[in-house]
């Protein structure tokens, strides 16, 4: 039986899931945590990828691999190949002012035509423009910019600091793929090239950048003395980011769409033509097959739910029940759920609101209710965007922790009006970059099934998009 690895290197912790490359079915997986934080040193990323695979039983049958991570974060080398600060990760926010300048300098819609997306402080420009201010002295020295994939994958091909790795710190062997490349905001999606111009401009000068392999391409293969628990000869793929591996991973197809409800939230779907979005709501990423994965991202998701349960003194079955008993539209209760913030409006300082408080409607069943349809609600704002720029949903799959609670698949059904799948739990992000080792090694795409958990026609109840429209601060 030949065997794949998939590496999830997330913004909490690393997960490798090994599978059979024939049938994607899971065999043995490990994990390791990352620390807190929104800048990290790459090096306990690093560490902790060799820790999960060491709790995976290591990886000596496997034929590939390939990695995927938290997309955007900025990763600076001098010319030994050394980290020369912290990573800033995607949710550091210090860039914030640097990204109007982006816009200021470049203009917003110049900008989307040539990356397909507006500047927020996730980009990585942004953070290298914040370098170029802040700590002029540390960009002088960058030699290299990469990704955390990127960085990650050159390491287990035996690249790193001079005189630490195998095969030291060969700048020009560094490497990523079109969906992690397109969240930089100097690469175009649609034109396949770097934007120099906008690199020079954030960083004060043009350094080594990663090839952009195409899908189903390999970095190379691992060799001997990288660590222990990395034998020589696998199979290296291209990696991605995180959104494109779990679409890869879901099998989305053309009128598939992914409502993610984690952390934050995230409304994603394939495309067949690179989209730039003039209001900047949409962000016109590249997928992991060679096609588009146009996103929307909100800061408010499942953290919703777990804050109205724990004010509540309940888990979230019991949230998920309280939210049933209510009826459609909560009584006119509505909750704005802008707790820190939001992207999708861009309304960094909001907050949160609760409208429609009256005598009869304030119950515990209808608070309940109002979290779960302001957390759908803003969700649907996304893929309100996503058509705007020709997404044609025939299908939601819905995804991440809240979606195994049927309160929430039931009231999504009736928010987003289209027909809801729930795949069984699984690793989605680990599973896509799986299957694109599976990719890379045999030279062509392997399919597999998608396990699905639950399904729920369409029950579209206007009430509850409208309600929360007229309250809507934007």
């Amino acid at each position: 039986m030949a065997l794949v690895a998939g590496i999830d290197s997330s913004t909490q912790s690393c997960k490798v899931v090994v599978r059979d490359l024939v049938s994607g079915v899971a065999v043995r997986e490990g994990r390791a945590p990352h620390p807190g934080g929104t800048e990290v040193d790459p090096e306990s990323w690093w560490r902790a990828l060799l820790a999960a695979l060491e709790d995976a039983g290591g990886i000596d049958d496997v034929c590939a691999l390939s990695i995927a991570a938290q997309q955007h974060g900025m990763v600076v080398l001098d010319p030994d190949g050394k980290v020369i600060r912290p990573a800033l990760l995607w949710n550091d926010v210090r860039s914030a002012g640097a990204s109007d300048e982006l816009i200021k300098y470049f203009g917003r819609t110049a900008l989307i035509e040539r990356t397909g997306s507006v500047p927020v402080a996730s980009f990585t420009a942004t953070k290298l423009r914040w370098l170029l201010e802040e700590e002029p002295e540390n960009a002088a020295q960058v030699a290299a910019v990469a990704l955390p994939h990127d960085w990650l994958t050159w390491r287990l091909l035996g690249y790193g600091p001079r005189g630490t790795t195998p095969l030291g710190p060969d700048l020009s062997a560094l490497t990523t793929d079109r969906s992690d490349a397109s969240g930089t905001l100097y690469w175009s999606p649609e034109k396949g090239t770097y934007d120099m111009e906008i690199v020079r401009w954030a960083l004060g000068h043009v350094p080594t950048l990663p090839r952009v392999l195409g899908p189903g391409e390999s970095a190379g293969t691992t060799v001997g003395g990288v660590a222990p628990v990395v034998p020589a000869g696998i199979v290296i793929g291209a990696g991605a980011g995180d959104n494109a591996a779990a679409a890869l991973g879901l099998s989305a197809s053309l009128g598939d769409v992914v409502v993610s409800i984690g952390t934050s939230g995230t409304v994603f779907a394939p495309s067949d033509k690179a989209v730039a979005d003039k209001t900047g709501t949409v962000c016109g990423f590249a997928d992991a097959t060679g096609h588009y994965l146009p996103l929307v991202a909100t800061l408010n998701a499942a953290r919703i739910l777990d804050v109205v349960a724990q004010l509540m003194g309940a888990n979230h079955v019991e949230l998920g029940r309280l939210a049933q008993a209510a009826n459609t539209g909560s009584g006119g209760l509505v909750l704005q759920p802008y707790f820190e913030g939001e992207r999708t409006p861009n309304l960094p300082n909001a907050t949160a609101t609760l409208f429609g408080l009256t005598l009869a409607s304030t119950t515990r069943a209808n608070l309940a209710r109002a979290a779960i349809e302001g957390l759908l609600c803003g969700l649907a704002d996304g893929l309100d965007a996503l058509c705007a720029v020709g997404v044609e949903p025939q299908r939601i799959i819905l995804i991440g922790g809240a979606s195994s609670n049927a309160a929430v698949v039931e009231i999504a059904s009736q928010v987003f009006g289209v027909p809801i799948t729930v795949p069984k739990r699984d690793e989605y992000v680990a599973r896509g970059v799986a299957n694109q080792a599976a990719w890379a090694y045999r030279g062509r795409p392997v399919e597999w099934s998608l396990d699905v958990f639950a399904s729920v026609d369409s029950g579209f109840q206007p009430l509850i998009r409208q309600q929360y429209g007229r309250h809507r601060i934007v």
